[in-house]
């Protein structure tokens, strides 16, 4: 209609605009319709997705220029996103109840819904994972857990140059030795071990049944029971698997802590110490179990428990003074004093003969270049 000269015409309040809808049980983003009547309408095409009511229709978190909208009778996920400046103006001046607090969506049932789902996540870090992985450990078929150790057998032959120690007389001596341990462990004859030319006092289990002894702990030891216990432990990780059990346990460990801190700045440091504590104590009870499980050996095999103690505490020294509570080990003094006290005298024929145990401390060479 044409306007007298000099006057100013006031635009009409719109009838309706454009939004982006979210409707709260999918994760769906649909473009749809707004129709300002007696409540808001919300559609797409012919189709009425939502009615609010203006009263029930509040503000939430939104970047700039954008207008997100909840409503307290919608699903709580429901979201309406408008861009349009003059639809939101409409918007803001209809919603007279838009700025206040939603009752149960407020700060306090934020923190509150936070505060329990950060407690389930660490219930279940501490005990579900450990339950899952002793129920899972089981059903993992074993040329799954051969491939495994095979694809690791690689690369810790690269990472310690891969030679393994050949003596014949030295290798003998070995195997007897291996097959004394392994005979009372209840492990069968596809057990695989080796002595690795490595100056590094070390042994340690690998999944699908292999053994390693390096020469660097063969070099420290004193006589034949010293390192028939730390083999008997080694046997011990494979008896119980372990390997496999560490593996699903660190695996779903690491999941859950990351889904508790989120990718946020500055959580990296809170979620390797939050996972090494966790991890830590499963392994310190992995040991622990291994320690007893050697002793158990050892006594079957009428031989004394404290040498293997008695190596592992020349090898590390006291520890006490370190961060027990991250270490994936008992306190080496713990252990010695444990296997002291477990201590019995030889009542069973030695391991080795003297020329065995020559033969053994022999078997990367009379004077190895590790």
């Amino acid at each position: 209609m044409p306007t007298e000269r000099g006057a100013t015409s006031v635009p009409s309040p719109p009838s309706g605009g454009s939004a982006i809808f979210f409707d709260g049980t999918s994760s769906q983003r649909r473009a749809v319709t707004l129709r300002f009547a007696d409540r808001l309408e919300i559609s797409e095409g012919e189709r009425t997705l939502g009615v609010w009511a203006y009263a029930d229709i509040r503000r939430a978190d939104s970047p700039p220029g954008t207008l997100r909208l909840s409503c307290v009778t919608a699903p709580a996920l429901a979201r309406l996103e408008v861009r349009d400046a003059t639809v939101a103006a409409e918007l803001v001046a209809r919603c007279n109840r838009m700025d206040e607090n939603v009752p149960g969506r407020g700060v306090a049932a934020i923190v509150g819904w936070s505060l329990a789902a950060t407690a389930s996540i660490i219930a279940v870090v501490l005990f579900g994972v450990p339950l899952a992985a002793d129920r899972l450990t089981p059903l993992v078929p074993d040329v799954f857990e051969r491939r495994l150790g095979d694809v690791a057998d690689g690369q810790v032959k690269a990472l310690f140059g891969g030679k393994v120690c050949d003596n014949a007389a030295g290798q003998q001596a070995f195997a007897k030795l291996v097959t004394a341990l392994r005979e009372p462990a209840g492990l069968d004859p596809s057990v695989q071990s080796a002595v690795l030319a490595t100056p590094v006092p070390n042994a340690f289990a690998l999944p699908g049944g292999k053994v390693y002894l390096f020469n660097g702990l063969l070099a420290k030891a004193e006589n034949a029971d010293e390192i028939a216990g730390v083999l008997a432990h080694e046997l011990g990780h494979l008896k119980h698997r372990d390997n496999m059990r560490g593996l699903i346990h660190d695996g779903g460990t690491s999941f859950l802590i990351g889904l508790l801190f989120g990718d946020i700045t500055g959580s990296g440091a809170l979620i390797f110490a939050s996972r090494t504590l966790v991890t830590a104590s499963h392994s310190r009870e992995a040991e622990q179990n291994a320690d007893d499980f050697a002793i158990d050996i050892m006594h079957r095999l009428g031989r004394p428990t404290k040498p293997m103690g008695e190596l592992l505490f020349r090898v590390t020294g006291k520890e006490g003074e370190g961060l027990s509570i991250i270490s994936s080990h008992p306190l080496t003094e713990d252990r010695l004093a444990q296997m002291s006290r477990e201590d019995r005298p030889a009542s069973g024929p030695p391991l080795l003969t003297p020329e065995e145990w020559k033969s053994l401390k022999s078997i990367c060479g009379p004077d190895p270049k590790l």
